[in-house]
């Protein structure tokens, strides 16, 4: 009975012990260590746990718990997204150490100078402008030939070539029946005649002085140079139309460059220009482009730019092959971001946008040039914002599952306009610059449009394809109208609907790219509170 009497009394106190902790507990009764392990223990619970560890440098290598990853790091811990005001959907949150161990640099979105640069190649030519083509004005045969290879070097006042013909013997004899008259006017004539055939004035004083007729000419240098496209030797007959010989002088040279047709938008007259060639290792000229050709090469698609170089010392010699890079800036500020910032994908192309306190976010941008270490932002970023530039791939990865990949605010909120998510249009005034047909299925007009403030577009120049409503035979190249851009939710974008003005009519007018006035289109509506 006395074992029983135990039990019962046993479990008789373990009873009221689960009844009245919890109210002893609340009044404070219980003793201190007690208080401090449950404190302790409530702190430990609410410490958020980990969803998952992935390797940081592959986004699907996961495990349930710490580990190595198959290179050998470390698994980071990732953990559930806490809601609130300052999170979207794709926001990511890593601690500082996390951050730091991931090498994560930032860089900034900032307006920069955009220094296109242009790498091609170029041949040596001679300077057109100081080439010589030489013919007879007579007819007759190259007794002598004083020069024999192209490529030698002449100089001014060398004689070239002695020529026999019977019509220069007429015209010197004329002159001496003219000296014999003692006729000062037929003297002029004759002496005119000879000199309009070229023959050298120091042969017509010979003659004038001895009163001898001479068999032979001897003709002479025009100018210093390089003798090329010799084309004659002695006892050869030659006519008018014979080009004999060309001298070309080598103090200044043209280059002729190729730029590919994508890049032929970026050269300017006037370009800074810089040349090396392999003939001479660790020097290099400097010019400026001189001129544009109108016209593409059928064959090899590239358009032939020409640059001159002072060429003193003729070390640079026609044919040679030389390395060119033309500095195409256009002295204007574009929002630029670092080059290595930009994911590219076959859909789009995106950054990772730092929001501070450890939050990152995928967002999309429109690119458009970009030089050796920066590309132009179009469209995604404004001033000042922050985008990673290292170890950027994790992020995209982790932010992309998830993200919508458009901002925290709405561009289109912050200037007051609600984004309804369906097309929006826009009035604005531009000048086309192209119109190419596109076989069957519309039109494609190049414009360079003014800035569209309520989309945060700046002035540029786009490609837009027609809607079918559009009458685009009414359409001229330099024309400038108003043209309705109508943007889908799919990122494309078309002209709509056009309002040409009375004088827009006439083709190749001078834009006037000032802000436009309150225009009224042809469908009687105000376009100044319509879409703008």
């Amino acid at each position: 009975m006395k074992i029983v009497s135990v039990v019962f009394a046993v479990v008789l106190g373990t009873i009221v012990g689960v009844l009245v902790t919890p109210f002893l507990a609340e009044q404070g009764v219980l003793p201190s260590f007690i208080s401090l392990t449950t404190g302790q223990q409530d702190s430990k619970n609410s410490e958020p746990e980990p969803l998952y560890w992935v390797a940081p440098m592959d986004s699907n290598y996961r495990r349930d718990k710490p580990g190595k990853s198959p290179m050998g790091m470390d698994l980071i811990p990732v953990y559930a997204q806490e809601g609130g005001s300052d999170s979207s959907p794709g926001t990511v949150s890593i601690s500082p150490e996390v951050i730091n161990n991931l090498g994560v640099r930032l860089g900034f979105a900032e307006m920069r100078i955009l220094e296109s640069r242009i790498e091609t190649v170029g041949y040596v030519q001679y300077n057109e402008d100081a080439l010589i083509h030489i013919h007879p004005r007579i007819q007759g045969w190259i007794e002598k030939l004083y020069v024999t290879a192209e490529g030698d070097p002449v100089k001014k006042g060398q004689p070239l070539y002695d020529i026999y013909s019977q019509e220069l013997i007429n015209a010197q004899e004329e002159l001496l029946l003219a000296l014999n008259q003692q006729s000062i006017r037929l003297r002029q004539a004759a002496m005119r005649k000879l000199r309009l055939l070229h023959v050298p004035e120091k042969s017509i004083q010979r003659l004038l002085r001895t009163r001898k007729v001479a068999e032979n000419i001897t003709f002479y240098a025009p100018q210093s140079g390089v003798l090329d496209n010799l084309s004659i030797r002695e006892g050869f007959f030659v006519k008018p139309e014979t080009t004999l010989m060309s001298i070309g002088a080598l103090d200044e040279v043209w280059v002729e460059a190729e730029v590919f047709e994508k890049q032929a938008g970026l050269a300017r007259i006037g370009a800074d220009v810089t040349m090396t060639l392999d003939y001479f290792p660790g020097q290099s000229w400097q010019g400026k482009v001189d001129y544009i050709y109108p016209s593409l090469d059928a064959m090899t698609r590239t358009l032939k730019v020409r640059v001159r170089f002072d060429n003193k010392q003729h070390l640079l010699k026609p044919n040679m092959f030389a390395s060119v890079v033309i500095h195409a800036s256009d002295n204007k500020q574009h929002l630029m971001i670092p080059r290595e910032a930009v994911i590219r994908t076959q859909d789009q192309d995106r950054v990772v946008l730092a929001l501070g306190d450890g939050k990152f976010k995928s967002i999309e941008v429109t690119l458009g040039q970009s030089d050796q270490m920066y590309v132009e932002v179009l469209d995604g970023l404004e001033e000042g914002e922050t985008v990673v530039t290292s170890a950027q791939f994790l992020l995209d990865s982790e932010s992309s599952k998830s993200s919508d990949f458009k901002r925290m605010e709405a561009r289109t909120e912050e200037k007051g306009a609600p984004d309804n998510g369906g097309p929006q249009s826009s009035w604005v005034e531009a000048k086309i610059e192209s119109i190419e047909s596109m076989d069957g299925m519309g039109a494609m007009v190049g414009a360079t449009h003014q800035p569209i403030d309520e989309w945060g577009w700046p002035e540029m120049y786009m490609d837009f394809p027609v809607a079918e409503s559009v009458d685009v035979a009414a359409l001229t190249v330099g024309m400038v109208l108003h043209i309705q851009i109508t943007k889908y939710p799919n990122h494309k974008f078309e002209i709509s609907d056009v309002h040409i003005p009375d004088d827009a009519m006439m083709k190749g007018m001078q834009p006037d790219m000032s802000p436009m006035t309150e225009e009224v289109d042809h469908s009687g509506h105000d376009m100044s509170s319509e879409g703008m």
